[in-house]
């Protein structure tokens, strides 16, 4: 307390000469509608550009919240929209649902070896098992492997022993989807018909043909194609729309019929 009196004691001249002048400016402030206006206008162009600064931040802060909302919601909308597609009644969706969808985070991605794996958040504690389908918004990214209680394991579509069945979009002719370890944007669609009509840049996409994938999921496009040696099929270098190297939030797809179109084929 004693330092505070003697700072203004020794400096009780400058002190006086502020709160002179900002009575002077107060007063010239009050008395004239132009300074008036003028330092309203400066108020609010300071105020809002702190406010703006400190709400930028807090959205920056926000953005991991944000993010599980928008993946929350695009889980619903893809949940309904597959199920549409692969849907032959007109029955209120609710007494549909094949397909049910949930979301997980990629924590460990490999893509530079011949049979590579992703490393998801999300295991039998959240009802997530073998074979169910992976997928982001942008294609398909593997299978779900194994299952611990709070990880599972998924086989990518980079990995020399994935097989994946696919299509070409505008005829229906499908193939098999695999991978020959050379680029990890480019995989191959192989046993379609010479009969196909194929061009570059055609939209490859799932066929439906199995119990993990519903129909119509994007895989990629026609990069380009050549027949066989037996000259029967094509040969087509599929270029991914999905970044295999930069995943992040993928797409778990559960077939709820699938049990049961396994014991019926197993029988």
């Amino acid at each position: 307390m004693q330092q505070i009196i003697n700072f203004i004691i020794r400096n009780k001249n400058f002190l006086l000469f502020l709160l002179l002048f900002s009575i002077s400016i107060l007063f010239t402030i009050q008395s004239h509608s132009y300074h008036r206006s003028k330092f309203i206008n400066s108020a609010n162009f300071l105020s809002g550009s702190i406010l703006n600064t400190a709400n930028s931040i807090s959205t920056y802060f926000n953005l991991k919240s944000q993010n599980t909302l928008l993946s929350e919601e695009n889980k619903r909308l893809k949940s309904l929209l597959y199920n549409l597609k692969n849907s032959t009644t007109t029955q209120d969706t609710d007494s549909l649902k094949p397909y049910y969808f949930s979301n997980a985070r990629v924590i460990r991605n490999n893509y530079s070896a011949t049979d590579n794996y992703l490393l998801i958040n999300k295991g039998t504690n959240d009802s997530i098992k073998q074979d169910f389908g992976v997928v982001t918004t942008h294609g398909i990214v593997g299978i779900v492997d194994k299952t611990s209680g709070n990880y599972a394991t998924v086989v990518s579509i980079l990995n020399t022993t994935s097989s994946i069945s696919s299509q070409l979009k505008k005829t229906n002719h499908y193939g098999t989807l695999t991978w020959d370890a050379k680029n990890p944007a480019v995989v191959q669609l192989t046993d379609i018909p010479k009969i196909a009509n194929v061009l570059v840049g055609d939209t490859i996409v799932t066929s439906g043909r199995s119990s993990i994938f519903p129909k119509d999921i994007e895989i990629g496009t026609v990069k380009n194609y050549k027949l066989d040696a037996a000259e029967n099929y094509y040969e087509i270098n599929v270029q991914l729309f999905n970044d295999m190297t930069n995943l992040e939030h993928v797409y778990i797809i559960e077939n709820i019929n699938k049990p049961e179109v396994t014991n019926l084929l197993n029988e």
